[in-house]
């Protein structure tokens, strides 16, 4: 199977969705536990709530992998993204419950790690930075959203319940001063819906935000980690609720539209 699908769009745009797929090789899934193999801390149907990405003309690359497989959104070399806090490795091997994601003696070795790289990893990653580069020739800028969502609550990353929409810049730094405001104005204006947000709080973006956001360069990323409690129920098994997410998918429209303004002026 690919490690990615790809639909080209005519805006200054890429939307990128590293942990939407639910994709396991036979061979890996008979090294996992039973509770691993509901792949809990998938993205769950964040392709299905962007349905108007083509709407707005984006390009979008989406994951068909499990984060299980290889986590897309971290640093290849491993360096941690949040040192000192609890994270999951480049290919995890605990879920975010803390629960062994392989039976005894199945956990991937260094060069199993280095195979998944090449052959998961490294081809999402050359096609976001193509693309990035396409965008830039045509527009003269390039934005990259990158488009996760989280379960309100997990006690191994943050306390309490996550606020919905939680959006990072690598606390300030891998967009415009200007845009990342607008943004955040934006999702400020949501909570007269009932949403609350927070701005490089427990979540600042991850390595893709990190390692494309440069803005002096004219590449300009942000991450957008949206509570899944705003758009399906968070148990299993983990139903996309379109009563949910009819409410929020004009905020999150808003706030690509904000981005794509600021783009074009």
């Amino acid at each position: 199977m690919d490690p990615f699908r790809f639909s080209p769009g005519a805006a200054p745009l890429l939307v990128s969705m590293p942990h939407v797929g639910t994709h396991v090789p036979e061979a890996i899934a008979a090294r996992m536990t039973e509770p691993a193999l509901a792949l809990a801390d998938t993205d769950w149907h964040v392709d299905r709530l962007y349905n108007f990405l083509g709407d707005l003309g984006a390009s979008v690359i989406a994951a068909t992998h499990s984060r299980y497989v290889i986590d897309l959104n971290r640093d290849p070399e491993g360096t941690p993204l949040y040192p000192g806090a609890s994270e999951t490795e480049l290919c995890p091997t605990t879920s975010f419950a803390q629960e062994a994601i392989y039976l005894k003696g199945g956990a991937p070795d260094a060069a199993e790690v280095a195979r998944r790289r090449g052959t998961v990893w490294q081809p999402y990653h050359d096609r976001v930075r193509q693309e990035l580069a396409a965008i830039k020739a045509r527009h003269g800028l390039a934005l990259l959203w990158d488009a996760h969502s989280i379960r309100s609550r997990v006690p191994r990353f943050f306390e309490g319940r996550l606020p919905d929409l939680n959006l990072g810049s690598g606390g300030g730094v891998t967009a415009a001063p200007e845009l990342i405001e607008r943004v955040a104005e934006t999702a400020r204006s949501a909570a007269t819906e009932g949403y609350s947000h927070a701005v490089d709080g427990r979540f600042k973006g991850g390595y893709i935000t990190r390692a494309y956001g440069k803005p002096e360069g004219g590449t300009h990323a942000l991450q957008l980690e949206l509570s899944q409690i705003t758009y399906m129920d968070e148990n299993p098994p983990y139903g996309f609720r379109e009563d949910l997410a009819a409410e929020v998918r004009p905020v999150l429209r808003r706030l690509l539209e904000t981005a794509l303004t600021w783009a074009r002026e």
